[in-house]
């Protein structure tokens, strides 16, 4: 049937075929050219240009797919076996891409002659080495220009100085421009934008240390603002921004008092700059308040609107006010005034409220529920630089301050409403609202619930810290939960939580507090044990050939856990004979005592196996520790065992001739 339909499709179409099908084809042309005479006559109307970002196509693909949390990131590849699972994980891999985009930037700029084929049509810059200027190098004011617009600080203050130096004029409004350049970097170069992995990893640990005098006092920054013989009020504001900014509070105020002097009139962003040092220049709790007054006075007579920002800082003054009755007075008046001034709180606002009324040792207050009735579903963008701190303190308070799971669902809810998530911050951030997450979780809702939780959120989303670890392991010791055990060391293993000792003793005693009732159970108990002390004799070998000390030490107490666990399979006598053979040979080294219960349990194996040197080897252990019950094992080894008179013998010797009597004799 297949070769006759091919044969047929090979003949020459019929003429009256082709007549017909050259009709229509007329047919169309003709209703075709019909319909482009009318199209003619009506007005094309070309609909407005939208601007489009970068990424507005991914997000438009994005919003297609939604959202899955048992994904992992689009940074990592979807590999398995090349998919981090820990944190220093994650981040070493992420800093690695980045670090060869860099190495990758750093050859081309080194190597600038050996690329000069065009990669695209028109030249995109970002794609071309970088000029480099050195102290011989021809400038213009252009050049000086370009690097201002291309935030280029170091290079920027290096062609400037070679313009002053060649006695080339640079007109004032580029002079302005690059003193908000160095006021704004502090004169050091900033991280570029496309470098997201650096920023996402680094900018939880660099917001440590702001609270510091930073500023480079006598550089360029004040050197351009005295050289302006007539400086109007944007070189002050300026100035003022910039040294408020990296806490040079004294000169910041000392040049506020000269523009109060000569009247020079400041911005709204330069007073909101001020009100955040008030607390560094009073020390009192009320000449803070009565400074901020003050600054908010001098707005006022100056005809000046204040803003979110300037709400946000007096905010921030009042959260270093000491207290209780007074910084929540302040706050609710500050908020109420701002209210009726059309001022819209962000989330900064709200994360001071937080801080001001949700204080570590004082009294519980509801605030946050307030202000969830106030932000729930709402979408938040970014207006102040603490806006990305709400979550965090709002997760912190629902688990230390309300103990309310409840309503950290709602704050965790709204986190992930739209957009909101491009607001948790950094990588820092957001461990610690997940961990405030968990542990919240973990100590109210029923260990099932929680465990729905785990699994959907760990470990593409979160990666639970050893303490967190070790509150969802005591949670499964109370609610006799060992089916979960297995899971929780297979995710110690991969989140490197295997040195740590306190989660190893908690983990042993949660298998033997707990038997398992079935038999699959009690081998992977078994299975752990083992794993566990492998590992522990690893770490122990590597740190002693780098002479280092290891970080779990292998006590009688730990090793004779895990004997304990490796005799109840009943299945490796071997392992159980190596992990004795450890506390027997390296007693002296070891401290600590193993419990009698694993002797009992090793002795016993020894038993079952007919192993009677071994079964006297662990009887001699327990008598030369001075184990109460060694009587008891040397009876019960008598009892069970063929023995010959050397076994007898030392027996006797180890624990006295009473073990040798029958029972009834002992009973009498």
């Amino acid at each position: 049937m297949n070769n006759l339909c091919r044969s047929v499709s090979k003949l020459p179409a019929h003429p009256a075929f082709r007549i017909a099908t050259g009709k229509r084809l007329f047919a169309t042309q003709t209703v075709r050219r019909q319909s482009t005479s009318t199209e003619s006559k009506e007005k094309i109307v070309i609909p407005a240009r939208i601007e489009r970002g970068p990424t507005d196509i991914l997000n438009a693909l994005s919003s297609t797919v939604g959202y899955d949390p048992t994904a992992p990131h689009y940074k990592y590849h979807d590999d398995p076996y090349l998919m981090p699972m820990s944190n220093v994980g994650k981040k070493t891999f992420a800093m690695a891409q980045e670090a060869g985009r860099k190495a990758a930037r750093w050859i081309r700029q080194e190597n600038a002659k050996l690329f000069r084929h065009q990669e695209a049509d028109p030249p995109i810059p970002a794609f071309a080495p970088t000029m480099v200027y050195t102290e011989e190098s021809q400038v213009e004011e252009t050049d000086l220009r370009r690097l201002i617009e291309n935030v280029e600080v170091q290079d920027a203050i290096l062609v400037y100085n070679l313009l002053k130096k060649n006695n080339i004029e640079v007109g004032q409004e580029l002079k302005q421009s690059l003193l908000e350049l160095v006021c704004f970097f502090n004169h050091e170069e900033s991280l570029e934008e496309e470098y997201i992995e650096e920023r996402w990893f680094r900018q939880g640990v660099t917001e440590k240390g702001r609270q510091r005098k930073t500023w480079k006092d006598f550089e360029l920054a004040e050197q351009l603002f005295h050289e302006v013989e007539e400086k109007r009020p944007e070189h002050y504001c300026v100035l003022i921004r910039g040294m408020a900014k990296y806490y040079q509070v004294e000169k910041a105020w000392a040049l506020y008092q000269e523009t109060i002097e000569k009247k020079v009139l400041l911005d709204t962003t330069t007073f909101n700059s001020l009100l955040q040092i008030a607390s560094f220049l009073k020390e009192s709790y009320d000449m803070r308040w009565d400074l901020v007054c003050e600054v908010l006075t001098t707005m006022k007579n100056q005809g000046l609107r204040p803003n979110v920002g300037t709400l946000n800082a007096v905010l921030q003054t009042i959260t270093t006010i000491g207290g209780y009755n007074h910084p929540r007075s302040y706050a609710l008046k500050t908020l109420a005034e701002f209210k009726k001034l059309g001022v819209e709180p962000s989330l900064a606002s709200w994360y001071y409220m937080l801080a001001i009324f949700c204080r570590e040792r004082g009294p519980t207050s509801h605030i946050l529920h307030d202000i969830m009735n106030e932000i729930e579903g709402k979408e938040f963008g970014i207006v102040d630089p603490k806006d990305t701190f709400f979550f965090v303190t709002a997760m912190d308070v629902c688990r230390n301050h309300l103990h309310d799971k409840d309503l950290a669902k709602r704050v965790n809810k709204l986190l992930h409403h739209k957009d909101n998530y491009n607001l948790i911050g950094d990588s820092y951030k957001e461990s610690i609202y997940y961990r405030h997450f968990f542990m919240v979780l973990c100590s109210t809702e029923p260990l099932e619930t929680f465990m729905e939780t785990y699994h959907l959120l760990v470990p593409n989303v979160y990666i639970p810290e050893p303490s967190v670890i070790e509150e969802i392991l005591k949670s499964i010791d109370v609610n006799c939960a060992i089916e979960h055990v297995p899971l929780l060391w297979s995710h110690m293993i991969q989140f490197d939580h295997t040195n740590r000792e306190n989660l190893l003793l908690l983990l042993l005693q949660i298998m033997i507090t707990n038997p398992p009732k079935t038999p699959d159970l009690v081998q992977k108990f078994t299975a752990i044990a083992w794993d566990m002390y492998t590992r522990l004799e690893e770490q122990s070998a590597l740190a002693g050939t780098r002479n280092q000390k290891s970080s779990v030490a292998l006590s009688g107490a730990l090793l004779g856990d895990i004997l304990l666990l490796v005799c109840r399979g009943r299945e490796e006598f071997e392992k159980a004979q190596t992990i004795f053979e450890k506390l027997n040979t390296e007693q002296n080294s070891i401290v600590g005592d193993p419990k009698v219960e694993a002797m009992r349990s090793f002795i016993q194996f020894c038993i079952d196996e007919r192993k009677p040197s071994l079964a006297i080897g662990a009887l001699q252990y327990c008598a030369e520790n001075g184990f109460p019950e060694s009587a008891e094992l040397g009876r019960n080894i008598v009892r069970s065992l063929t023995l010959d008179e050397v076994h007898l013998g030392k027996i006797k010797r180890l624990v006295g001739a009473e073990v040798l009597k029958p029972v009834e004799e002992v009973a009498k």
